[in-house]
Parts: C-alpha cells; sequence; structure tokens
C-alpha cells in the first residue's frame, strides 16, 4: 500500500512541475499576443521599508496570489520577487495586480460621478374610447319602434340627427292631454297663474317633456295642434355607434340601452405599468406614445391619471394618456408603447458593470493606486442608462475598477480574508487561481494537483548528484519527484480540512479559508 501511494505522488509531483514548466514557457508568447512585456515588471513597492514584521501578514506573488510564505523570497512558480501584504490590507481585502496582468485580464478603471439621473422604462397599453364622451340611447316609456334610421354600428351621426321613430301608448295619451289643456288656457293679458287651466296647461308641457321630448319637440306639438303616433327619437351627442341593441318592430321597455355612442376626437391610452415602476408616475408626467400601426410617429402627451389599484394577476398598474385625434388616427383597440421617464435629478452614480454581488452585499473595487484595489460595500438605489444609484459607500471622484471585476473579485476571496465573502447568499467557495496570468477557475475544473499551494518556507529541493547535462525542465522535475518520493515516505504532510487539496509540508493557515492547517492521516497524503 505504501508503495503504491508512495509511487503516486511521485506521478502527481512530476504532472506539477511539468505544467508549471509549460506556464513559464508559454508566458513570453502570451504576453506577447496581449501586447504586454516579454518579462514582467517589477510592481512598485507595497509597503514603506520601514515596515515591521509585526505588520507583514505574509509575502505573495502578484502574478499567483495563492503564493504564501512568511518571509521575503522569489515566487517557486515564475520567479519574481514576493511582494508584503500587510495585515491592514489582509483585513481590507486589497489586491495587487501589476501592469503587466492588468493588461492581460483587461482591467480598465472609471470615476463615481454626480449628476442627473433619470429613469427611463416602457410600458405596454392600448388605445380606448375616452369614457367622458360616451353617451346612451334609451327611453322613458314602454313603445315599439316603427321606422329605423340608423342601422349600423360604426356609423357616424351628429347631435340632433333622428335615430328611430318611436309609438307609445302613453305618449300619445300625454299629447292629448296637453293638447286639451293648452287649449283651455286664458287669453292674453289675464294671469295664468290664477286660471286654473292655465296651471294644467303647464302640468301636461312639463310632464311631456320628462317623458323625453325636448323643448323643440313640444313647440312644434302646441303648433300643429294634432297629436304624433310616431315621434323622432334624435341623437344626444355627436360620434359613432359603438353598440346598437335594437332593430326595426322591435318592442323596447322603459330604461332599456338602444344605442351608445363614443366621440373619437379624443382617445385615452391606458398603459400596464410594473408595479415596481409606480413610484415613478406621476399625474402630470411627460410621456410619449408609438404604434406599431404608424411607424415613424410619435404623440407627445402627458399623464392624466394614475389608477389606484394594481392587478393582482399580473401586478401592474393602470396609467392613463390622454390624446387628441382629429384625424382618427387612433383606433380604440390598438396596441401602443408608451415611454416614460422619472424627474431628471442630481445623483452619485456608478457604472453596473462596476458592481459585484456577493449575496446580500454590492461590491466596488476602489482603485488605491500602484496597483491596489479595496473592495467597498456600497448600497445602490434605482439603475438607469448603465449606472447604479449610490445610496452611500462612495463618492464623487473616487476611482472604481469597471472592467474585469470579477477576477480582481475571486482573486481577493482566494487571496485575503476580508469580511465580505463571509455567509455569502450562493455558499460557494472562491474560485481558485489558474496557473495562467492568474485567472481565476471555477473549483473542480481542474483536478487538485494542477492547482498546486504553496505555503510558508517549502522544503528545499534536493538535487540530484550530477550526471550529464540535461534541460533545466527536465532537471526540475527530477528534483521535485525526489522530494515528493522522500516527504510522502517520512515529512508530516499538513492539509486543510475544507480544502484537502492544500497540502503543505510545514504548519500554517489555508490560503482560502484562512483556517488552520491539520496533520493529514497519512493515507490521506498524496
Amino acid at each position: 500500500m505504501s508503495r503504491w501511494i508512495e509511487a503516486r505522488s511521485v506521478r502527481a509531483a512530476g504532472l506539477v512541475v511539468g505544467l508549471t514548466v509549460l506556464v513559464i514557457a508559454l508566458r513570453r508568447p502570451l504576453l506577447d499576443w496581449f501586447g504586454g512585456e516579454a518579462v514582467a515588471t517589477k510592481p512598485e513597492a507595497t509597503a514603506p521599508s520601514t515596515l515591521g514584521d509585526s505588520d507583514i501578514e505574509h509575502y505573495t506573488c502578484s502574478m499567483h496570489p495563492s503564493v504564501k510564505q512568511h518571509g521575503p523570497g522569489k515566487c517557486p512558480i515564475c520567479g519574481m520577487d514576493l511582494v508584503p501584504v500587510t495585515k491592514t490590507q489582509q483585513e481590507q481585502g486589497v489586491v495587487i495586480i501589476d501592469d503587466a496582468r492588468r493588461q492581460l485580464i483587461g482591467v480598465r478603471t472609471g470615476l463615481v460621478t454626480q449628476g442627473p439621473m433619470q429613469r427611463s422604462f416602457r410600458a405596454v397599453g392600448h388605445v380606448t374610447y375616452d369614457e367622458s364622451t360616451l353617451s346612451d340611447v334609451n327611453l322613458k316609456v314602454r313603445g315599439w319602434i316603427t321606422k329605423l334610421f340608423v342601422n349600423e354600428t360604426g356609423q357616424r351621426v351628429t347631435k340632433g340627427q333622428p335615430l328611430f321613430l318611436f309609438y307609445s301608448p302613453e305618449l300619445y295619451n300625454a299629447e292629448q292631454d296637453f293638447l286639451l289643456a293648452s287649449r283651455s288656457e286664458p287669453t292674453s293679458g289675464a294671469d295664468p297663474s290664477a286660471n286654473r287651466t292655465g296651471v294644467l296647461g303647464k302640468a301636461a308641457g312639463q310632464r311631456l317633456h320628462l317623458l323625453g321630448l325636448s323643448d323643440a319637440q313640444i313647440d312644434a306639438l302646441r303648433t300643429s295642434g294634432v297629436p304624433s303616433e310616431n315621434i323622432a327619437i334624435p341623437a344626444p351627442a355627436s360620434g359613432f355607434v359603438i353598440e346598437k341593441d335594437v332593430v326595426e318592430g322591435a318592442s323596447v321597455d322603459a330604461g332599456m340601452r338602444l344605442y351608445r355612442i363614443a366621440a373619437l376626437n379624443r382617445v385615452w391610452v391606458e398603459a400596464e405599468v410594473y408595479e415596481a415602476d409606480l413610484a415613478h408616475v406621476r399625474v402630470g408626467q411627460s410621456a410619449t406614445v408609438t404604434l406599431d400601426y404608424l411607424p415613424g410617429r410619435s404623440y407627445d402627451a402627458k399623464v392624466a391619471y394614475v389608477y389606484p389599484s394594481v392587478d393582482p394577476a399580473s401586478r401592474t398598474g393602470r396609467v392613463r394618456v390622454e390624446l387628441a385625434n382629429k384625424a382618427l388616427d387612433l383606433r380604440p383597440g390598438m396596441y401602443a408603447s408608451v415611454a416614460l421617464a422619472s424627474d431628471a435629478e442630481p445623483r452619485v452614480q456608478v457604472p453596473t458593470s462596476a458592481v459585484v454581488y456577493t449575496g446580500p452585499r454590492r461590491l466596488v473595487f476602489v482603485d488605491l493606486g500602484q496597483g491596489r484595489f479595496r473592495p467597498q460595500e456600497i448600497s445602490v438605489g434605482n439603475e438607469s442608462n448603465g449606472a447604479y444609484e449610490v445610496l452611500n459607500g462612495l463618492k464623487p471622484g473616487d476611482s472604481v475598477a469597471v472592467s474585469g471585476v470579477f477576477l480582481i473579485a475571486a482573486e481577493a476571496r482566494i487571496s485575503t480574508a476580508a469580511k465580505y465573502w463571509d455567509n455569502a447568499a450562493d455558499g460557494t467557495d472562491a474560485a481558485l487561481g489558474s496557473l495562467d496570468a492568474g485567472a481565476p477557475t471555477p473549483k473542480g475544473s481542474l483536478p487538485a494537483t494542477a492547482a498546486p499551494v504553496f505555503t510558508a518556507k517549502p522544503a528545499p529541493l534536493i538535487a540530484p548528484e550530477p550526471q550529464k547535462a540535461a534541460p533545466a525542465a527536465v532537471s526540475a522535475v527530477s528534483a521535485v519527484s525526489a522530494v515528493s518520493a522522500s516527504s510522502a515516505a517520512t515529512a508530516t504532510v499538513f492539509t486543510c480540512p475544507m480544502h484537502p487539496e492544500v497540502q503543505s509540508a510545514t504548519p500554517g493557515k489555508c490560503p482560502k479559508c484562512g483556517m488552520a492547517l491539520v496533520p493529514a492521516a497519512r493515507g490521506d497524503a498524496k
């Protein structure tokens, strides 16, 4: 069993060193491809020379943040000088990215600005009738339709135009009573109020008026002196007949709706606005209405009314916009698109690409200069035109990363112990740093042996006895294989309980979660 473990350790160590040598060999063409330097320049000092050992948390490589040592030295992967990371930077989550790596992963920065922020949104609506112009035609007595003049739905009518002839026995008797009372009125010059017949005549005329006859029809009846069997019923308003519930010869009852007439010189557009956008809509707000029926044309209008209820099924509220329609281009039933915009008020804004979602938190990375980026928790408000409203956490003039933010966040989670990554809503581990330019690789995409973690002061490599001259890569593979074989047999291996792929020859802390490394069981060491 021990021989099998030893052989497996040797093979794993050989694979690790082989991948490392391959990455180092490919650095020059990769940097040339992305327009960078062939050899990464040495980053500027990240801490003053006056820093004491107690202020430094560890030393790391700017190209490979998984490398951590307690003292200065060179990166065992790329050979770059290790840079110090202070305890303050470790707690705040500050990450260091040199210029060459910054160019590789495409990190760009932008400024936090303050200016007018207008929230624009669109709503789907439909054209409908102006309810204030609707008119119904009905009768106050029972009778029959003897002649129908307007017999089509959609027919245009004008106010006073006869719609149909109507016969009613009750109305005919009232006409006769009115004529009898009118003939018995006193002569001119006498006081009508003092004469009983004058009072009866006035009451008979009022009765006809209450039964639906107009003053003009009553005067015509007094002039003719003959009761009419068929009374012409006029249209009460001008417009279009949108409902017709009567035919010629039909018997109708009092109060029955026979016609409904609507004027179309003014129409309503009722838009369905989402519940989240209702707070940004008010009466008098400007709106722009467009229709697919009329491409290239738009109508400027204002919000006339916001309905006080919300549809429980679609979770939308209705907003009414009124439009003039003199040319009758807008027809009820058409779909319309309504564009609304809230008031433009000055707000602190940050580009949406700069914000990282970490469960309940929203983070941005503030550029501190000299390749340093510090995560900053912020509160965001509305979103408009590719920018978030910043409620707190930033001020105008701050410089934040707006491109490559995900890669910076992954590196910050791996290389720091900041509080921003605790209790994340997604509950996933941080992404592992890959062996190329430091770009993050999701957990599980590579075997554990493909992403080695170097901890404080690794054991010195034991070179084999000098033989024939061999390439550097072959010598490195042989050296690491010899060390891995001897370490697997004799040395104690320390690993992380949460991340078993992290292994070290000396005790320390896990570079991913910060837990203390524990001795691994003999069978677990690989």
